[in-house]
């Protein structure tokens, strides 16, 4: 038997700015009404442009805006969480005040122990947190309080890596509802089971998680774009520059992913075996006619004495001319240090940095300057003209908004309207309308949706230049980077050929290699050929270490493709049988999943013990 919902909303209409948002009251004056349903348990992706509510909407589901109509049913005892993507810290002096404050606020052992596992010190002032301890110190205020349904928006932001696997395991055992606003990829098709999709505001369901949400995307739009050939010009129109902006894209990107294997096969015979970057060419002096970047026995510390630590040993790499180079570790490792070493706004403490005399850059960092919020969206791009210079060619400012997904009227609308994301793609746009064949990205997806994500895409493989991405965002270094460069927290850089998958797998053989090295016997009597396995697993164990990272990415696959094929609205009604055998062949993978990836962690456990 279903059980019944935990929260609804019924009938939803909101007016924003003078228009109606979600629903109008009136045909014609917006979509219609949005209803909602939260069940028990539910696992639900939030995806929409940037702009079109999904912020809005967690905060009506937390009855923090009011709806100008509709009804709004939360079952009684039903805790509701909400994680800002920006909570506002100020009137607090430490992190740890700001976690126990409200009427609902935690017990301070709880906060502790989830601050503990993050390693986030809630000690600290709030006004010198940095904003990787901000969103640590939301997020277990958040989950301390042992909510039933648990709103999220854009958790991701501002982790590492290390924080974000955490994450992902906490919310893998956690047993209430959830609903998540997202752009990583990765974290969304690891952990949804449902889509929400906003559009136009219109809220659809579907009952599979974001691994079938862009099959289902595109089926919509081409049925919309169907029906728009039976109408007038106008609105024909419009479907065709919507399957453009999304289908036609993708499909474009999906090509571009083909030449960028191309290319990391080139690179990766460019680097040796050790992960040094000496480099096997046919003609070294053709190779270094094309660097523009070469670093040299780098390394960089900081402090002094017993607290001086180092962030870069001995560390060489050359950089040639359009390689697009990915800096990932965890925060605190160096990422940031090394950008600004290999751009030239710091200086090494040994070795050398040469760079072409010809790099000119732009730089696009993860501490964004606000927008003026009064300008206009054609001051900030044409200086209140109607022509932008896009890399030497003169552009209409109204064409080149739909270049970045803009409805072009938005041109003299103010920058404080504007969305958070909106602004962020805004900003995007001025800077990529800039010359220079040196582009820096620290952190660029922040407050992007996923659209806007392809777009970006789309943008670094059809720069002519060279591309220095810092990112924490596993998919989109998957898709844009040749090179990773890895840090470990311990000074040393490790180069792979490849994105962040290709630097993990790396990581993985090299814990499985440590493992082996330590457990070895000092005068072994086996063949140099039989490698000794770690003492502390039997062989089954050390089997089972090595073989279940291939077995998770292929049920990752499988489950991915089976949502796909559940997307379609119609293959219920027209074949019940092989959507149950499909349901219930996800449902399967999923728990043989989840189990694999506990049995791989208890077993890294041992062997990194």
């Amino acid at each position: 038997m279903a059980q019944p919902p935990i929260l609804s909303l019924e009938g939803l209409g909101l007016q924003q700015g003078g228009r109606w948002l979600f629903g109008g009251p009136q045909p014609g004056q917006g979509a219609e009404p949005i209803d909602l349903h939260v069940l028990p348990g539910d696992r639900l992706a939030l995806i929409g442009r940037n702009g079109a509510g999904k912020t809005t909407l967690l905060k009506i589901i937390d009855d923090r805006i009011e709806m100008d109509r509709g009804t709004r049913r939360v079952k009684p005892g039903v805790r509701i969480v909400f994680l800002e993507q920006e909570p506002d810290l100020s009137p607090f002096k430490t992190l740890m005040d700001f976690a126990l404050a409200g009427d609902d606020a935690p017990a301070e052992h709880e906060v502790d122990n989830i601050a503990g596992q993050l390693g986030i010190d809630m000690a600290r002032e709030s006004a010198t947190a940095s904003g990787g301890e901000r969103r640590r110190a939301a997020i277990a205020r958040a989950l301390a309080q042992d909510p039933d349904l648990l709103l999220l928006d854009e958790p991701t932001n501002h982790l590492d890596l290390s924080a974000i696997d955490w994450l992902e395991d906490w919310l893998t055992r956690y047993k209430g509802a959830f609903i998540t606003i997202s752009h990583d990829r990765t974290f969304l098709k690891r952990l949804t089971r449902a889509t929400l999709w906003l559009d136009r505001g219109t809220l659809r369901r579907k009952e599979v998680g974001f691994g079938g949400y862009e099959a289902w995307e595109e089926q919509v739009y081409a049925e919309e774009a169907r029906a728009a050939e039976k109408l007038d010009a106008k609105l024909k129109l419009e479907a065709h520059w919507l399957e453009r902006g999304v289908t036609a894209r993708r499909k474009r990107n999906q090509g571009r992913l083909e030449k960028l294997g191309q290319m990391r096969a080139a690179r990766a015979a460019m680097i040796s075996d050790s992960g040094t970057a000496k480099m096997k060419l046919a003609s070294d002096e053709d190779f270094k006619s094309k660097s523009v970047i070469v670093a040299e026995g780098i390394t960089k510390s900081f402090g002094s004495g017993d607290e001086r630590r180092t962030i870069i040993k001995p560390f060489s790499l050359r950089i040639q001319n359009g390689d697009r180079i990915g800096i990932v570790g965890a925060n605190g490792a160096g990422k940031t240090t090394l950008l600004k070493i290999l751009t030239g706004e710091l200086e090494p403490d040994s070795g050398r940095i040469t760079r072409a005399r010809t790099l000119s850059g732009v730089m696009i960092d993860q501490q964004r300057k606000l927008l003026e919020p009064d300008a206009s969206v054609r001051d900030i791009l044409a200086e209140g003209g109607d022509w932008i210079d896009v890399r030497g060619n003169r552009k209409h400012v109204q064409a080149y908004l739909k270049d970045f997904l803009f409805d072009p009227k938005i041109v003299d609308t103010k920058v404080g309207i504007l969305s958070g994301g909106e602004r962020s793609r805004l900003l995007l746009a001025r800077e990529f309308a800039r010359t220079a064949n040196l582009l820096v990205l620290d952190e660029p997806t922040n407050d992007l949706d996923l659209e806007t994500l392809d777009l970006l895409q789309e943008v670094i493989a059809d720069f002519d230049g060279t591309v220095l991405i810092v990112s924490h965002d596993r998919d989109f270094l998957d898709r844009t980077v040749t090179v990773t460069l890895g840090l470990d927290g311990s000074g040393t850089v490790d180069i792979v050929a490849g994105g962040y998958a290709d630097w993990e797998a790396k990581r993985s053989r090299h814990i499985v290699g440590k493992s082996k090295t330590k457990s070895a016997p000092a005068q072994s009597s086996k063949p140099a050929s039989a490698p000794a396995r770690p003492d502390k697993l039997s062989y089954k164990d050390q089997r089972d270490y090595e073989v279940l990272p291939a077995r998770i990415e292929e049920l990752e696959t499988a489950i991915s493709k089976g949502e796909a094929i559940l997307a379609d609205p119609d293959l219920y009604a027209s074949d019940p049988q092989r959507f149950a055998t499909i349901s219930k062949g996800v449902e399967n993978a999923r728990a043989e999943k989840d189990a694999a990836e506990e049995r791989w962690l208890e077993l890294a456990e041992q062997v990194e013990g």
